[in-house]
């Protein structure tokens, strides 16, 4: 496909470049913005074309369907006859894929690639180009599979297979005529822009729910204490039975305005909405109680979202090998962590209540975290996907680095551990909503069911289903194959039994 592009250059000197007609008195702003390439599809005709994907990542990826009543949103169903792109992304990439005789497909694995592992954004923006110009997507099977071939693993193919029909001569033909495509690599992906000095800095509220892990809240204060820009006021929140917070936490050791109380409720989700309701800065960081962070911390949050224009991000959580670990073990780990994976920005497609920053506007918009998660798991994703759905683009933060300790006592899990019990030694789970867990212990967790069953629709609620109960019988130890066969109608029961659950807390006012 020959593509004519033209450049446009803004006033910083940053070149842009455009196939089609788009507004261009609209190219400088959004230049500025979090993004590196500009459609109008969704208006054209490619509202969630290539439905297939969906057997790729039934719900796990946030942006497999486009997003509904949103004028500027994330999408990669780029029209390949309309588009805008920074010149430096396209050259780093080498354009559109020449092996794809599509040239929709080719622009669909450009901005796929590019939102889904190069750290770049493609977004949809209402009017940019001319509605009128409307497409027919048409992809054959064959251009399907060699997307598939060129973007993931070859088991995700004999899925897509598996769905569309191993009796389908055109889809089978399909499969082996695209044997030898390969994943292509991801290395080479979009640095992070240079995080960009400010001058003065806004208000910042901290946010710590904890419970039964003082020494490591105070661990973590106390690294805020020592922050290049000082949190406005740090809200610690606290569910340790019989806890004298004052006493635990003395605001005249701290150099910022420290708000400690004692949750009544129970949840972690609960635990963060009373918090919420305490704070007075611009932004909100939400952060777990067992990480440390280096002093530049919350000064790479800002900085960040400033430079990029954003209202929400995530930032880099990483892992520690055992508690003890401190900030000197984190340069080490970081050190490795940047040669193996780079320094990438760009959307994410998960969300961590232990890493964040979010102005505090979108949070009161959102309401805060939906308690219907509390004792059970998936408020993280929910929570940023809430976001996401509201055309705000959640980003990944490589600069604002925390170690996360996880140690195995203590917190808000201690609660969501009692799950794992049963009869008498098991104490009441928040999602049972007074129907307390009977002989089939649901499985997946009732409340991850519930946030699919949230956010997403019947049809990839049922796809995830399939993949689900697929990824059951072939994985594991071959030998024990016969075995997860003859498991797989308890299995079912066990997901049935889940999604009772999810529905009820679905039915429950929270409000």
């Amino acid at each position: 496909m020959q593509l004519k592009l033209n450049e446009y250059i803004t006033v910083n000197g940053e070149v842009l470049l455009y196939c089609g007609q788009p507004d261009l008195s609209r190219l400088e702003d959004l230049s500025k913005s979090e993004g590196d390439l500009w459609h109008s599809g969704l208006q054209q005709g490619l509202r969630n074309a290539f439905p297939e994907v969906i057997y790729q990542s039934s719900v796990q990826f946030w942006y497999i369907k486009d997003f509904e009543n949103l004028s500027d949103c994330i999408s990669w169903r780029c029209n390949p006859e309309a588009f805008v792109v920074r010149k430096a992304v396209w050259e780093q990439l080498g354009g559109f894929d020449s092996e794809y005789g599509n040239p929709l497909v080719a622009a669909f694995d450009f901005s796929y690639r590019l939102l889904r592992y190069l750290g770049g954004i493609p977004k949809h923006i209402d009017d940019l180009f001319p509605a009128n110009l409307y497409l027919q997507p048409t992809l054959s099977a064959y251009d399907r599979y060699q997307f598939f071939k060129k973007n993931f693993k070859t088991s995700h193919s004999v899925f897509m297979l598996f769905r569309c029909g191993l009796w389908n001569p055109k889809e089978v033909y399909a499969f082996w005529k695209t044997r030898n495509f390969k994943v292509k690599s991801i290395r080479q992906g979009i640095p992070a822009r240079p995080l960009a000095k400010l001058k003065e800095y806004p208000s910042v509220s901290y946010i710590i729910p904890t419970m039964m892990r003082q020494d490591f809240t105070r661990n973590l204060l106390d690294d805020l204490s020592k922050q290049s820009v000082l949190p406005t006021e740090v809200i610690v929140i606290d569910a340790t039975p019989n806890l004298d917070v004052a006493v635990a936490y003395p605001q005249e050791n701290y150099p910022f305005k420290l708000i400690a109380k004692q949750q009544q409720s129970k949840g972690s989700c609960r635990a963060r909405n009373e918090a919420i309701d305490l704070c007075t800065g611009e932004y909100i960081i939400f952060g777990d109680d067992d990480i440390r962070i280096p002093n530049t911390f919350i000064e790479s949050h800002l900085s960040f979202l400033k430079t990029y224009g954003a209202e929400a991000c995530n930032g880099l959580d990483i892992r520690a090998d055992h508690q003890q670990q401190d900030l000197h073990d984190l340069e080490q780990k970081l050190q490795k962590y940047e040669q193996e994976n780079g320094v990438r920005a760009g959307a994410t497609s998960c969300f961590s209540n232990a890493n964040s920053c979010v102005l505090r506007a979108v949070v009161n918009r959102l309401g805060g975290n939906d308690v219907n998660f509390d004792g059970g798991y998936g408020e993280d994703s929910d929570f940023g996907f809430s976001i996401t759905k509201l055309g705000i683009s959640v980003l990944h933060n490589p600069f604002a680095v925390n170690l996360h300790l996880k140690p195995p006592q203590g917190g808000y899990r201690y609660w969501g551990l009692q799950a794992k019990k049963s009869g008498k030694a098991r104490k009441a789970q928040p999602w049972e909503l007074g129907k307390p867990v009977g002989r089939i212990k649901p499985v997946p967790s009732p409340t991850i069911m519930y946030g699919i069953v949230k956010q997403f629709s019947a049809t990839e609620l049922r796809e995830y289903k399939i993949k689900y109960m697929v990824h059951y019988l072939i994985s594991g130890n071959k030998l024990k194959f016969p075995l997860r066969v003859l498991n797989l109608p308890y299995k079912f029961l066990q997901f049935k039994e889940s999604l009772y659950y999810a529905n009820r807390l679905a039915e429950r006012k929270t409000n």
